[in-house]
């Protein structure tokens, strides 16, 4: 999706490569194995010390419970990166089999609703006073919030070809960039 829109995307494994970077994207996938990795790999602190410092991140579903400050229902001693006021509760709409598609109106992202996919996801339970929610699932849930430069969604806007958020983004890591020339 990011190459689709003209980015330079690579992917980034240590903290190394981290620090070459002007924006991140944390997709989908298991939070749990996600946070063994980074501290395995030595990577959970730079990411940490990025984040604080401002760096542009994107977390789709697992990479929303990475950037929560808190999560409900973690394994024993999962970590998150933090920098983002929110808790969340993993796998908040049950399993797999629970997966889901549904419209959702976003009107910081124009009138035209975003068709989302769910996929064990996570949900906002709630959210800190600097936090702008986006998204809002008919029932109140909280499905898509940003904070400066941190954006997140529970859903993987990618699987439906939803490019708005990762347009966001990029403005993002633009102005970033731009404020922050090597």
């Amino acid at each position: 999706m990011l190459r689709a829109l003209g980015a330079d995307a690579r992917p980034v494994r240590r903290p190394e490569e981290i620090a070459a970077v002007d924006g991140l994207v944390i997709p989908g996938g298991e939070s749990s194995v996600m946070d063994k990795l980074a501290r395995a790999f030595g990577v959970q602190q730079a990411l940490r010390d990025r984040i604080a410092a401002g760096l542009p991140v994107y977390g789709t579903c697992a990479g929303l419970i990475m950037l929560a400050d808190d999560i409900r229902d973690a394994i024993a001693g999962q970590q998150t990166l933090g920098g983002l006021d929110v808790v969340v509760r993993r796998n908040a709409f049950g399993t797999q089999l629970d997966s889901f598609e549904t419209d959702i109106a976003m009107p910081a992202l124009g009138e035209a609703p975003v068709h989302a996919v769910f996929i064990r996801a996570p949900v906002v339970e709630s959210a800190g006073e600097s936090v702008e929610v986006l998204g809002r699932l008919d029932d109140g849930r909280i499905v898509a919030v940003e904070q400066g430069p941190l954006l997140a969604t529970s859903f993987h806007p990618e699987v439906t070809g939803e490019h708005r958020f990762h347009e966001r983004f990029l403005q993002k890591v633009g102005a970033f960039a731009a404020s922050h020339a090597r």
